[in-house]
């Protein structure tokens, strides 16, 4: 009998977790929240003579219905500087965020930025690859 029980309640937990997870999914679905969109995530430099400049950027688009906000752009070390804009995105606007890469650094690298963002797709991963070459010297002859 008391096995009995415990299946009843077993069975009880198992069909009302269910339902709870369900509804918020359905109440996520139907949230107003901006939906930030990438036209590109990874930028690759390809070979960069050393010194050069290093700037890239990457543009998004707000595809929600209420304003976007980004909150922090981190890079994965001190090589790379992102700038990105501190003001509201509008829904249907768009904005830039830029990167600038260390090119006094030689050799390939590959470094990944976190966007954090009121989006509900939030946090989003940019990444950049690339090398870094010797300047080219003039023949003396």
């Amino acid at each position: 009998m008391k096995r009995a029980g415990l299946l009843v309640l077993m069975i009880v937990f198992a069909v009302s977790t269910s339902l709870a997870q369900d509804n918020g999914e359905k109440s996520e679905e139907k949230s107003d929240k901006p939906l930030i969109k990438f036209e590109k995530t990874t930028h690759n430099y390809g070979k960069i003579q050393y010194n050069s400049d290093g700037t890239c950027s990457f543009k998004f688009e707000n595809k929600g219905k209420e304003p976007l906000l980004l909150t922090k752009v981190r890079a994965s070390c001190g090589c790379t500087t992102p700038s990105w804009p501190k003001e509201p995105v509008k829904s249907g606007k768009t904005g830039t965020i830029k990167v600038k890469y260390n090119t006094r650094i030689k050799g390939n690298f590959s470094k990944s930025i976190r966007v954090y963002s009121n989006a509900k797709n939030s946090p989003i991963l940019l990444r950049i690859k690339g090398q870094v070459t010797e300047k080219a010297t003039a023949s003396k002859e």
